[in-house]
């Protein structure tokens, strides 16, 4: 008899990844001559920069084909403490023993909620936030809880609200600055006072950094220069978005000593090492630092000069209301009421694309159902269109 597939427990409540589902579909029209606009896109759509590329060919001829330590090269581990230490950390300094190099950011968080959250264990997550955030911590076994941020305050959460959501259950929180879905940035005086309370509870914090260089007006600041103490920061980064480099699969964590410890052995159970080629690509992008910056700055005004178009362009349309974005190269419309519907980002999210071609996120995918995401990581006059497109079926109705 044919053995049935049944998920086990581990996986029974996991859901498709909305945003690549978003890509999936986009690609699978496209494929069919339906010209979509996709903005739906989680990544940059510059090439990585031409000294990485060459970087990563030289280190192949050298050899760099064969595993290394679970935790990443020394000289990359020893680039990513240096980079770190730029930023004025308080504190005694970064060292490579705090750093662990994965596939990644995105395994880099897991391995965090892993290693710091289990059964029973409340963690609490500022909404919207990144849609794998609640996967991640239900893997590990433990209890998400959600914290709804004001949209008068850009959706972000305060010190006071995070207080009045825990419970004495609560083990620790999930922080984005600039935020994946909205591109808010927490100011200093606001991180400031979510540490304080984090450090007073005894929560770890696990920050995601991974859009801190593509920031605006004012940059964005890393908890690393603001924290008096880094016991219980686990800091999350890598080189996707700021370089280009989102198929290179390397990122990083920051954490004391004995938790890069666990999350070593973790990762030395699950993947082993990044790929080799790649963290010598990564090292190239943290070292020679005038073409990496030059390539960085670069990217960053670009992603500006698109985001104050697509705004302009919602601007022309005064019932339209969204975040208006410090970071990252989203923009989060409020789509509340669409047609009637129970979840209005979905039904609008659908509307858009059979309507108008126009591939978004749905807000649910992040927690909040009355938005939509959509990306300008894209040629600013697909980005304008798309946006317009947005905007017009949404007044609509």
């Amino acid at each position: 008899m044919p053995l049935s597939f049944q998920p086990s427990p581990n996986i029974a409540r996991l859901k498709e990844s909305a945003t690549l589902a978003v890509a999936a579909r986009s690609r699978a029209l496209k494929a069919q001559g339906i010209p979509v606009i996709d903005l739906g896109a989680g990544e940059p759509d510059f090439d990585t920069p031409a000294f990485i590329r060459e970087a990563a060919a030289r280190a192949v001829e050298a050899g760099a084909t064969r595993y290394t330590n679970t935790e990443g090269i020394l000289p990359l581990r020893e680039a990513i403490a240096a980079d770190a230490n730029r930023l004025q950390v308080q504190g005694v300094p970064v060292t490579p023993a705090e750093v662990v190099v994965s596939n990644g950011s995105k395994q880099s968080l897991y391995n965090a909620c892993v290693c710091c959250f289990g059964p029973g264990d409340d963690v609490l997550i500022p909404t919207p936030s990144w849609t794998s955030y609640f996967e991640m911590v239900e893997l590990a076994r433990a209890n998400c809880v959600a914290v709804p941020g004001d949209a008068s305050n850009d959706l972000k959460v305060t010190a006071e609200q995070l207080a009045v959501a825990a419970t004495p259950r609560t083990k620790g929180l999930m922080l984005c600055s600039p935020s994946n879905p909205t591109g808010a940035v927490y100011s200093a005086s606001e991180l400031s006072a979510i540490l304080e309370l984090a450090a007073q509870r005894g929560w770890w914090v696990i920050a995601d950094e991974i859009y801190r260089r593509i920031a605006y007006e004012g940059g964005a600041q890393s908890v690393l220069e603001i924290a008096s103490a880094r016991d219980n920061l686990i800091v999350i980064n890598g080189v996707a978005k700021a370089y280009a480099m989102t198929g290179w699969r390397i990122g990083w964590s920051i954490a004391p000593v004995a938790v890069s410890k666990a999350m070593t052995a973790f990762q030395g159970h699950t993947t082993s090492n990044a790929a080799a080629v790649s963290q010598h690509a990564a090292l190239a992008a943290l070292t020679d630092l005038d073409r990496a910056n030059a390539a960085v700055d670069e990217m960053v005004r670009a992603f500006r000069t698109r985001r104050d178009a697509v705004m302009q362009a919602l601007d022309a349309f005064p019932t339209v209301r969204y975040i208006r974005p410090r970071g990252a190269f989203y923009l989060y419309v409020n789509v509340e009421g669409f047609r009637g519907a129970d979840d209005p980002g979905a039904a609008f999210a659908a509307a858009v694309l059979d309507e108008h071609q126009v591939a978004i996120v749905p807000g649910s995918a992040f927690g909040t159902p009355g938005w939509i995401r959509a990306s300008y990581a894209t040629r600013q006059d697909l980005a304008v269109e798309g946006l317009t497109r947005v905007a017009r079926c949404l007044t609509a109705g």
